[in-house]
């Protein structure tokens, strides 16, 4: 394959394109499948779990579970991201935004596919075992949504609130390895987390609302058709209410409080200024990732001053 063809067989989201094109096919192919290329992905599923701990208390000092966490949400995002292709490809190959990913061009095999989930898999099993035991049987708990996940936008005009129960856990382990119990100001984080991925991916789902009419799959973009805004809005704002119930209960001071108002200003400039069409849905998207470094630092402070 020449560099021209590789070029063009890179999706336009990718954040390395560079990069990929400067890899080896196989390791460029494997490196797609897995969405490296794209690592909004595994910050938007690493962000809750770091939360979970700061909240909790356990701050700058439980640093290497935050790093476990990092690593868990790179490789199970990967692996989620592969199964998901190995039982979309052939949806994916009717989308647009979707037809050059490796399984739907036939860029790889399906052995192939099913040999690197397994591997990122035992990745994700490495960082397990560094969990108590209870906090590996939460995480445990999270397979069995991860897996019925690619089947929710074939059965439900609103695959989004399913994704926000799995892209959520991270709260749950975090949280439970920390304190050793799923308490309410974990299941409050939890909640609200929920309704934060719904209001995102919605906001990410823009790209595709006629290319998923056509084909006959659901998403929240397209149930909430010309009230999106609002439904963001709707979303954000529980997810806000959510986490500040889940603030006063480690913490009952207003002053407290005052650590969600620069996420909250981000969350807001999302809705004040999201354009439906064009490139906008996916910048406002990815910019989760900053209001996702703006949550984990109010947590931080809460939880620390509550110790």
């Amino acid at each position: 394959m020449n560099q021209t063809t590789v070029k063009q067989a890179i999706v336009p989201d990718s954040e390395a394109r560079g990069l990929l094109a400067r890899l080896p096919e196989t390791p460029r192919i494997l490196a797609q499948l897995a969405r490296f290329d794209r690592p909004i992905g595994w910050w938007l599923l690493f962000w809750p779990g770091a939360w979970a701990v700061a909240l909790a208390g356990g701050g700058l000092a439980r640093w290497p579970l935050i790093a476990w966490l990092l690593l868990g949400s790179i490789a199970m995002r990967g692996a989620g991201c592969v199964f998901n292709d190995i039982v979309d490809r052939d949806l994916d190959r009717k989308v647009a935004r979707t037809a050059a990913r490796p399984l739907a061009s036939g860029a790889m095999s399906l052995k192939v596919a099913w040999a690197w989930l397994l591997a990122l898999c035992l990745i994700g099993l490495i960082v397990l075992l560094q969990l108590d035991r209870y906090a590996q049987v939460v995480a445990l708990g999270s397979l069995a949504l991860v897996a019925a996940y690619p089947f929710m936008k074939r059965i439900t005009g609103w695959p989004q609130v399913w994704l926000g129960l799995v892209f959520s856990w991270a709260v749950l382990v975090g949280w439970s390895e920390v304190t050793g119990a799923l308490t309410l100001p974990g299941l409050l984080l939890y909640a609200g987390t929920i309704f934060w991925v719904v209001g995102y991916d919605t906001i990410y789902a823009l790209q595709d609302r006629e290319d998923d009419a056509l084909i006959g799959i659901g998403s929240s973009a397209l149930s909430m058709g010309r009230r999106v805004r609002g439904g963001v809005t709707l979303c954000y704002a529980l997810a806000l209410i959510l986490w500040a119930c889940a603030i006063w209960q480690v913490q009952g001071q207003l002053l407290a409080l005052a650590a969600l108002l620069p996420m909250a200003a981000h969350l807001l400039w999302q809705v004040a200024t999201l354009k439906q069409d064009g490139v906008d849905p996916l910048a406002k998207f990815r910019s989760n990732r900053f209001s996702g470094l703006l949550m984990f630092l109010g947590c931080l402070v809460v939880g620390s001053s509550a110790v």
